[in-house]
């Protein structure tokens, strides 16, 4: 499938909504021609120099158009994809295109290891002192949760990638719980930090069989 293309140093989400401005002329071609038509757009996430892998967008509501035909715009991830044939100019516009294959979503999670994910959230927001409302196990996902759990961008490019839900889960896992660990560590040393300069109270030592 041909998609026009809005390549961006960002990994966006299936099902995730994005806020984005849109200033350059080629991008406000772009989305006057996604409003006209309308068709999806995608957006390659550009990393280390590269054009791989990316998410489909479909265009929700244009917020705002500036006197210089500025806009501020609203969309949905759609599907992630990966870009088989990229052309820096689309035939007769500004902006890039690409040929891309949707890639397949297998949803073979099971609830205990959604539970087991969802309790280390949880204990990580709890560490970070950040209330979590109404998230279960019911209405969770992943996606929707992968900026807010501390992935680094190659992280969350990675988790893109993957088609499996039990693979995506199992590695969200791994970070969790070596992030907690760092955190844990982090306190610990505030803690210790903290009793610097107060007035401590020690046992005393009793040398009565020591020795050298």
């Amino acid at each position: 499938m041909l998609l026009p293309m809005f390549p961006l140093p960002s990994v966006f989400f299936p099902g995730e909504t994005v806020a984005l401005h849109i200033f350059e002329e080629r991008y406000k071609q772009l989305i006057q021609d996604v409003k006209e038509k309308p068709i999806n757009f995608g957006v390659p996430a550009y990393i280390d120099g590269e054009l791989a892998y990316g998410t489909e967008l479909e265009l929700k509501e244009i917020i705002k158009t500036y006197d210089t035909g500025e806009m501020d715009i609203i969309c949905i991830g759609r599907r992630a994809f990966k870009i088989n044939n990229f052309h820096k100019v689309m035939d007769g516009k500004l902006y890039a295109a690409g040929m891309v294959e949707f890639l397949p979503y297998y949803d073979d999670s099971v609830t205990t290891l959604k539970e087991n994910v969802l309790g280390l959230i949880i204990e990580l927001y709890g560490l970070m002192d950040v209330s979590i409302l109404g998230l279960t196990v019911e209405n969770f996902d992943i996606y929707q949760l992968a900026h807010k759990i501390g992935l680094s961008l190659a992280q969350e490019y990675k988790l893109l990638k993957m088609n499996y839900e039990s693979e995506r889960l199992l590695f969200i896992k791994a970070h969790l719980t070596n992030t907690i660990q760092v955190l844990k560590q982090v306190n610990q040393s505030k803690e210790m930090i903290g009793m610097n300069g107060h007035f401590k109270n020690f046992d005393p030592i009793d040398f009565k069989d020591f020795k050298i």
